[in-house]
């Protein structure tokens, strides 16, 4: 792996490991890559994260989904590829399934801030150390089974699911950008701009904005990492739905006789 890339081939792959393939998505006239992460389980298969919940699907429907099985056909060669609980976003794929005719590429942990600072791309790499491979994939079973909650570009996405299954870390501030590289990329480029701005009229050359503009980028990139983050717990996976709210009763209406018929939340 390079500084610009972390391409590496399947037989480097080990099962724990953090991994992502880019995709090219067309939207209307528009083409545009976008990333997929997932957490390599063992036995060409990956565990990961999608925004796809597809909650109305009725056991029939769910059986024949290309959106239940999270690719996009019925695999010939692995017959649980594409299983999910019903109403999760977390789905099992098979290697090939996940990756397409896209390359693999290997998400560091650990590394130091001059190397987090020095990576043109947020979303390849963190200074917080990773967890033991045997813990990672525990993890990632686990919620493969039990959820992953609400599918969130900025706060809770697929990056966020990997980067919790090799770190076991949580944001407490659920009102904040999440655990991801991506999403903090894509704050803070307009936020370095905008805040580089007002310089114009103390640093005339182009050269100049551009030069201060990348390097409050790279700044607010390193100060969102969730390895220097200082609101950050450790959360054990079976705790997990409990500090983030997921198994809260839905709230209950009663008829009340006491107060004269009327209805009163629970």
């Amino acid at each position: 792996m390079g500084l610009l890339s972390h391409k590496v081939e399947r037989e480097e792959i080990k099962p724990g490991n953090h991994i992502y393939t880019w995709r090219a998505v067309s939207v209307t006239l528009t083409t545009f890559l976008s990333v997929s992460l997932c957490i390599f389980v063992g036995g060409s298969k990956v565990v990961h994260f999608t925004p796809d919940r597809n909650q109305n699907l009725n056991a029939g429907d769910a059986e024949n989904s290309d959106l239940v099985k999270g690719i996009s056909s019925p695999c010939p060669t692995f017959p649980d590829c594409g299983f999910r609980q019903p109403n999760s976003g977390v789905i099992l794929s098979c290697l090939d399934c996940f990756l397409g005719n896209g390359s693999i590429y290997l998400f560091e942990y650990g590394v130091t801030p001059s190397a987090f600072l020095a990576k043109v791309r947020g979303g390849t790499c963190t200074t917080a150390q990773s967890d033991p491979p045997e813990t990672v994939i525990h993890r990632a079973m686990y919620l493969l089974q039990n959820g992953f909650g609400n599918y969130n570009v900025f706060q809770n996405n697929c990056e966020d699911f990997a980067l919790y299954c090799k770190t076991g870390l949580l944001i407490t501030d659920n009102q904040g950008v999440g655990r991801s590289g991506q999403a903090s990329s894509v704050v803070g480029a307009p936020l370095a701009a905008l805040l580089s701005s007002p310089l114009k009229l103390l640093m005339p050359s182009p050269v100049g904005v551009a030069t201060m503009t990348a390097g409050m980028y790279c700044m607010s990139r390193y100060a969102t990492d969730i390895g220097v983050r200082s609101d950050v717990i450790k959360v054990a996976v079976e705790d997990l739905a409990v500090n983030l709210g997921w198994n809260e009763p839905e709230e209950e209406e009663i008829l009340d006789e006491g107060h004269d018929g009327e209805l009163i939340t629970l």
